[in-house]
């Protein structure tokens, strides 16, 4: 397994929250505050999620040989807190199932839209545009919390439209209002968004981008928010999020997320973890390394990559980092924080181009299905749980943990893809 450790792009700065926040929202900037209360007062704020806990489950690996060379076995009660050092742990790892966190807005499409949704409301934003894949979890995500919350989303698609509409395809089109953009218009994402938000916004509406919520930019756009009362009732105020919710703004579901897991009852604070996470966009794998590093835990994020370079994941790295900086106060927390043992680049053990499927690996998440009752995709959670299992073989230690990011509705995506991986399935 080739391993990537991370590097820590440090910046300080002071944060411009004045022109978004509430009294209640504001962080205030202290040398004295460690970095444990920095975090609580940054996610002292209105949530999306009513909770942050989602099931924490136990599988246990057997090994065999050929076809069956693993077995696994699920505990849905396992022993937590202190109890997990009394338990035989054996060959096994926790999962967390971020996928049970709603039926159609879950995995890490929840958590990086925990801390942005209470915003838009609290601005009342009418319109989101973003954009994505023609099978994006992400979109459809953003669709369903929009209609949840009687705002208008504009889904902006790359490709061509299905001949059948199926898995996030589907629910993106009956939440959201679709648009399919050629991919080389798609491959300008910025001009693309922008260019469609103006259009959604009219000539007297106002267009922000995730990021001016916090950072407070654009203070032309933010005088037309203030000043919403007053602006005719057909204005609309238009909020563009990147691809994969990919924004700083995404991290604090993970700050969240994070400080939930390290209370004495489940995980604590002093058990070294080896965490386990697929990465995307890597956003996710991001936000639970900074957290982790900030609130002191003996924590290793390993972070699969799917669909790009070590390069790119580190460049994202880097800007994520840099941008949270900035909208945040970063000296309590960020001067000396050094992210390279903290984060793994690893490649997924079967590497190949982002998209396409194996032959055996739908088998395989059949078999993880019939044997634990936990769905993974062979696009993404796959890659995840084989490197979980991997880690348990030799991991004495550290206990594991893999964040299940959601993402199963595209396994019908995938089935109209890949008919012949699905139709010859056997036991």
């Amino acid at each position: 397994m080739k391993v990537q450790r991370s590097t820590f792009l440090a910046v300080t700065g002071k944060s411009n929250l004045h022109h978004f926040h509430s009294s209640s929202q504001r962080i205030p900037i202290s040398s004295e505050l460690d970095s444990r209360e920095f975090v609580s007062q940054l996610l002292d704020r209105k949530w999306g999620l009513q909770s942050p806990a989602s099931p924490i489950q136990q599988i246990s690996v057997s090994y065999g040989k050929g076809i069956d060379k693993f077995s696994f076995l699920n505990n849905t009660r396992p022993h937590l807190g202190d109890e997990m050092s009394k338990s035989k742990q054996g060959s096994s790892f926790y999962i967390l199932r971020d996928d049970l966190l709603h039926p159609l807005v879950n995995g890490n499409k929840a958590r990086k839209l925990d801390a942005l949704l209470p915003l838009v409301e609290d601005h009342k934003v009418t319109d989101l545009v973003t954009c994505g894949g023609c099978q994006s979890a992400h979109t459809a995500a953003v669709a369903v919390s929009c209609a949840e919350r009687g705002l208008r989303s504009h889904l902006l698609l790359r490709g061509e439209q299905p001949d059948v509409l199926t898995g996030y395809n589907l629910v993106s089109t009956m939440y959201g209002n679709v648009q399919y953009v050629p991919r080389s218009r798609y491959a300008n994402r910025e001009e693309m968004l922008r260019t469609y938000a103006d259009l959604v916004a009219g000539e007297d509406g106002s267009v922000l981008w995730a990021k001016d919520i916090v950072e407070g930019l654009e203070s032309m756009n933010v005088a037309k928010m203030d000043d919403f009362p007053s602006m005719k009732t057909s204005s609309r105020k238009v909020l563009i999020v990147n691809e994969g919710s990919g924004d700083a703004l995404a991290l604090l579901g993970m700050f969240r997320l994070v400080q939930h897991l390290s209370q004495d009852h489940l995980l604590g604070k002093k058990r070294p973890v080896k965490f386990v996470v697929d990465a995307g966009t890597g956003t996710t794998a991001v936000g639970l390394g900074v957290a982790a590093m900030s609130l002191g835990l003996p924590w290793e994020i390993n972070s699969v990559m799917l669909a790009d370079t070590l390069k790119n994941y580190k460049r994202h790295e880097d800007r994520l980092i840099a941008e949270f900086t900035r909208q945040f106060p970063s000296s309590v927390f960020c001067s000396g924080l050094d992210m390279n043992q903290m984060i793994k680049w690893i490649d997924r053990q079967h590497p190949r181009k982002f998209g396409k499927v194996l032959e055996g690996e739908v088998e395989m998440c059949r078999k993880i299905a019939q044997e634990t009752g936990v769905l993974v995709d062979p696009m993404y959670t796959l890659a995840a749980w084989e490197t979980a299992t991997e880690l348990v073989q030799d991991e004495k230690s550290s206990i594991v943990v893999m964040l299940h990011t959601g993402g199963t509705l595209g396994m019908f995506g995938l089935a109209q893809r890949y008919k012949s991986c699905f139709t010859n399935l056997k036991d």
